[in-house]
């Protein structure tokens, strides 16, 4: 499995048309697309930053698409009034992990790590053997998933919860287990925390 992440940023009062743009326009057609299995949209409501993922049942049906969803990316930049264009990767789904759907209120923890290439497959042993358990104990937990893009040495981890609240209590304890993995890997480490406002990845287990 693969997935495309858009990442745009904006103007923040504009976000609430962007969502309903997404979801009305974008979605139902992207979605019809050969070998799409779903999207996802994040968004952050003080900073304008939004990053739509799609989900795709190959690597060949996610790059066959590159032309043909770029018109919708600019719609959407256009509709969160962005001057700076998207920011556009392309991973490959190394775990994918459901404890159950993420009601309306949910918000993610995302983990952007980069390092050497040759970081990547420790890192989704570590993901799967250490840092998963551990996520999906917290209070709160929805799903979470790893995304890599081999090439680039990035990483990216992305742990959903039920609300705000449960998010933010699960702080503390994120760093810690953040704070052992850099140092096992090597990496340097970014961290958003972003809403979920809308979330339809019809991704497989793979944990």
């Amino acid at each position: 499995m693969y997935v495309r992440t858009s990442e745009v940023r904006g103007d923040p009062t504009r976000i609430d048309d962007t969502i309903s743009m997404v979801r009305e326009e974008i979605f139902p057609t992207v979605t019809e697309m050969d070998g799409c299995v779903g999207m996802s949209l994040l968004v952050d409501r003080e900073t304008g930053r939004c990053i739509a993922t799609t989900a795709w049942e190959s690597e060949e049906a996610m790059l066959a698409t590159a032309d043909a969803v770029r018109p919708m990316r600019d719609r959407a930049e256009q509709a969160l009034g962005s001057s700076g264009g998207s920011e556009v990767h392309q991973w490959e789904v190394a775990v994918v992990h459901r404890d159950h759907a993420a009601p309306d209120g949910a918000c993610a923890r995302l983990t952007w790590l980069s390092g050497d290439q040759s970081m990547v497959d420790h890192a989704i042993d570590l993901y799967r053997m250490v840092v998963l358990p551990k996520i999906q104990d917290m209070d709160g937990f929805c799903s979470a998933s790893l995304m890599v893009d081999r090439q680039a040495g990035r990483i990216v981890g992305t742990a959903a919860f039920e609300s705000r609240e449960t998010l933010e209590a699960t702080r503390s304890a994120a760093a810690s287990i953040r704070t052992g993995v850099v140092r096992e890997l090597g990496a340097t480490a970014d961290v958003e925390e972003m809403e979920i406002a809308f979330a339809h990845l019809h991704v497989p287990e793979m944990a």
